[in-house]
């Protein structure tokens, strides 16, 4: 039954792939097809993060292990639309066109920011492994909290690229905030 529930997020977890598929073959893109297709891919991407951090606190709430069970995938799913959602950027808007990229990496605060998350996800899908676990030992920890800053990097990205419409880019700030108050250890914090 539980590799039922593995299989069924996995095909859910494709649910952005098939919303554009969708859109692409019925021609609903809109006016500016390259812009919805990476701004979609952006938005999977840091939702597909904040799932990979909420499997910690769900399993705070519930007592329960299983939730661990999909973190990994999860966050190979943050990966790849991290990814897909870089190379359309790269790919439809600049057309492989490096020499202006490099200039607005290095200009544009969010897209500085945005290129290095997805940087920083690449160690954490390299190193995802139960086999990397093992050889890391105590440092595959260590490596994989770099969750939280690409998770921080993901939501600023998202505020600094919308210049006037900050309601979307605001929730998953609060969330990304509640997520993040789960790992603060109250009782462990000397509070005289």
């Amino acid at each position: 039954m539980k590799n039922y529930f593995k299989s069924a997020v996995f095909f859910l977890s494709l649910w952005p792939i098939y919303i554009i598929v969708y859109q692409l073959i019925y021609n609903e893109l809109g006016p500016e097809p390259v812009d919805r297709i990476i701004n979609h891919f952006g938005e999977w991407t840091l939702i597909f993060v904040l799932l990979t951090l909420s499997m910690t606190p769900l399993r705070k709430i519930t007592n329960s292990l299983e939730w661990i069970k999909f973190r990994r995938m999860l966050g190979l799913f943050a990966f790849f639309y991290a990814s897909i959602h870089m190379l359309s950027y790269v790919g439809l808007d600049y057309r492989f066109d490096f020499e202006p990229l490099i200039d607005d990496v290095l200009k544009k605060k969010f897209i500085f920011i945005g290129f290095s998350a997805w940087l920083l996800l690449i160690p954490l899908a390299i190193t995802s492994s139960d086999k990397m676990v093992r050889i890391l030992k105590k440092n595959w920890k260590k490596l994989h909290r770099l969750i939280y800053i690409i998770s921080i990097f993901g939501v600023l990205h998202f505020i600094w690229l919308s210049k006037t419409i900050f309601f979307k880019p605001l929730i998953f700030l609060i969330i990304l905030i509640i997520l993040l108050l789960f790992r603060i250890n109250f009782r462990k914090l000397n509070l005289s």
